[in-house]
């Protein structure tokens, strides 16, 4: 169905036409239906704008459609209408087709919401939206936008000051499924593997499904994953290999601090400059975060010091690990040090996702520490450390942290579950399914 079709449709309040919403169809002949979280609850009533921002096929089309039904069910026919990104030609065409559908909204409707999918598909679409706004046409009305460009929606979004209304919130990160609604929905035909399957899908509603279908990864997930970071390298100006040998030693260094001069050195790149400006692409992809050096003494980030460069997306790990797992077995016969670096990216992962629900600015800059001879991998924030171990772990290795910190708490993710004082053992299953923090 054409968006002239859905519009139409939306306009009569004809919610259940076939092919108006594809994504919850599709959705619906599935036996495994996974919710998700994001930080946003309900949307609000009011006027404004709302960015959300987040990788492909994760899910936002599918939550996109389900709050475009629900709108026209609460507030009747002709209160929603919806475009698509992908079949604009430019600002200006967005301009001209937001304005055409903001004279369409029923006369009687009291909440007045348009949709637009895929938005950063538009080149310059924060100039036609500006324009829009401006214009006055959209006044009364929510504007409700998804892309996958993370970086475009997020600078996007910063072009737009003082259009955006008076929400508490304007813009949303679309995080990954998390491991108690995997666990719930999925757990049951995996049984023993539910853990690695989750390590693998990365908390992707897609790879999810898939993986407790069929027990393994489709090429077409990976692919899919592939093309769209390969995409995005290229629509940037970036070079394609480059962004692979990257992408390669950020695999192999894993949960080692890596100075970028080295970085850069390692993947045959110009400066540290390069290096810096592809793990930024990463990061905008919400890929990849880096976790700085951090300074005990004066409670601050030092940059200039070596990071550590985590994968915040599992399933994008999984996309470009040489070894290629695509079943929890796969994932459990890696190497023991493969294996230590999987979890302490499942930790970033999750402590990212974690932040982005509380809408933290840069959620995926984290901090790790060093020093006396002892290293703790993530400086969580209010006195909490989290340290990832593969493997066995006991109190006596961690009877130093309560002298170096003597108000601070850590948790050490591993195999065993103990506690002793401020310094508390726990798996990474309760980790991630938030039984402990």
């Amino acid at each position: 169905m054409n968006v002239n079709d859905i519009n139409t449709a939306l306009a009569r309040g004809e919610i259940d036409a076939p092919g108006l919403f594809p994504h919850l169809e599709e959705l619906g002949r599935s036996r495994f239906v996974l919710g998700v979280d994001f930080g946003l609850g309900e949307l609000p009533e009011v006027p404004g704008v709302i960015l959300v921002r987040g990788a492909r096929q994760h899910g936002k089309s599918t939550w996109l459609e389900r709050e475009l039904r629900g709108t026209i069910e609460r507030h009747g026919p002709g209160s929603a209408f919806y475009l698509n990104g992908d079949e604009l030609r430019g600002p200006d065409d967005l301009a001209r087709s937001a304005g055409d559908l903001a004279r369409s909204f029923a006369s009687r409707a009291k909440v007045r919401r348009l949709f637009i999918d895929e938005i950063t598909a538009v080149k310059g679409w924060e100039k036609g939206l500006k324009r829009i706004l401006d214009a006055g046409d959209l006044a009364g009305v929510l504007v409700v936008t998804t892309g996958s460009s993370a970086a475009d929606l997020r600078r996007g979004s910063e072009r737009l000051p003082g259009r955006k209304g008076r929400l508490p919130r304007t813009t949303y990160l679309f995080t990954p499924v998390s491991y108690t609604e995997f666990v719930r929905v999925c757990g049951r035909p995996l049984g023993k593997g539910t853990l690695p399957a989750y390590l693998l899908s990365g908390g992707c509603p897609a790879a999810c499904r898939e993986i407790a279908e069929h027990g393994s990864l489709p090429y077409w997930v990976t692919g899919m994953i592939r093309d769209w970071m390969l995409g995005e390298c290229a629509s940037s100006g970036r070079n394609r290999s480059s962004l692979l040998a990257v992408l390669d030693q950020l695999i192999r260094h894993g949960g080692t601090p890596t100075g970028q001069a080295k970085l850069a050195r390692d993947a045959g790149l110009a400066n540290n400059t390069v290096a810096a400006g592809y793990v930024e692409l990463l990061s905008d992809l919400t890929c990849v975060g880096t976790s700085h050096a951090w300074d005990e003494t004066r409670g601050v980030l030092v940059r200039r010091r070596p990071a550590k460069y985590h994968f915040l997306s599992l399933l994008a790990a999984a996309s470009w690990h040489p070894s290629r797992p695509r079943s929890p077995a796969d994932l459990q016969r890696l190497p023991a040090g493969d294996l230590g670096r999987w979890w302490e990216w499942a930790v970033a992962q999750e402590l990212w996702r974690r932040a982005a629900l509380r809408g933290d600015e840069t959620p995926e800059i984290m901090a790790h520490w060093q020093g006396g001879g002892h290293e703790i991998d993530f400086v969580a924030g209010e006195g909490l450390f989290v340290e990832v171990r593969h493997g066995r772990t006991s109190p006596t290795e961690f009877a130093w942290f309560p002298r170096v910190f003597p108000h601070g708490r850590l948790l050490v993710v591993g195999r065993d579950t103990w506690e002793a004082g401020p310094v508390r053992g726990t798996t990474l299953e309760e980790f991630l399914g938030g039984e402990v923090t």
